[in-house]
């Protein structure tokens, strides 16, 4: 059984990749760091032991206190340019603690590292948000995790708590696309449950050491490789 420490546990993303944690006979421990309480922590959970605290600065210690130390490492931690005051601060903050976390991770003993970036990552895009997240990816990969585990998911459809005009305008599209056919969405767009199945079973698997050949050291699972994981439970 696993020990699990997971960043960004309140988000639309993050929410899932707690309950399904938790949900999993496999991992024996989750715990979670973040800004505010996560909903799953409203209810007794046995397995569950959270750090609220407003103070990042704090978050990579707490991090590498733990004990025994986490044998995977999940971030889905992420803001947006609008809460951060502009692309710059988002950089800041997302870029900034996602490389810290992770290289904490990595120096209390971490074997496994998941990321949930984003479709189109690339550190030599034009565009910056995508530019961001393949930085964010690349500084990961150098930390030389013995797995590391990346999630490329597409427009993320589902209900968000916060406002993101433009994003709702997709998953809207996304889930009327979904009501016809699945496979009018799915090559683009999946749904926030899915991707945090698709985390949970890869960080698993890639523990294991059950990872596709030629991803031995880094797998990148893109839109169709997040459905096939994240429905893989309900096969």
């Amino acid at each position: 059984m696993a020990n699990v420490a997971l960043l960004g546990c309140t988000g639309m993303v993050g929410s899932h990749i707690l309950n399904n944690l938790l949900a999993n006979p496999s991992v024996a421990r989750v715990d979670t760091i973040s800004r505010r309480t996560p909903q799953a922590a409203s209810a007794a959970q046995a397995k569950l032991s959270t750090l609220v605290s407003d103070d990042t600065s704090r978050w990579a210690s707490e991090l590498s206190s733990l004990s025994p130390p986490p044998a995977i490492f999940i971030s889905s931690f992420g803001t947006t340019r609008a809460n951060a005051g502009g692309f710059d601060n988002q950089y800041k903050v997302e870029h900034g603690l996602n490389v810290e976390m992770a290289r904490a991770a990595r120096d209390a003993g971490t074997k496994v590292y998941v990321l949930i970036s984003s479709g189109g990552a690339s550190k030599d895009s034009y565009f910056a948000y995508p530019r961001m997240k393949g930085e964010i990816e690349e500084e990961v990969k150098a930390l030389g995790f013995e797995r590391t585990v990346i999630l490329r998911p597409g427009v993320i459809a589902g209900q968000r708590d916060e406002s993101r005009p433009v994003e709702a305008v997709f998953r809207a599209v996304a889930g009327f696309a979904g009501k016809l056919h699945s496979g009018l969405k799915d090559g683009w767009a999946q749904e926030a449950d899915v991707i945090g199945k698709a985390a949970v079973n890869a960080a698993l698997k890639a523990l294991e050491g059950h990872v596709p050949a030629g991803s031995e050291k880094v797998w990148v699972l893109n839109g169709s490789d997040i459905i096939k994981y994240g429905m893989e439970s309900e096969n």
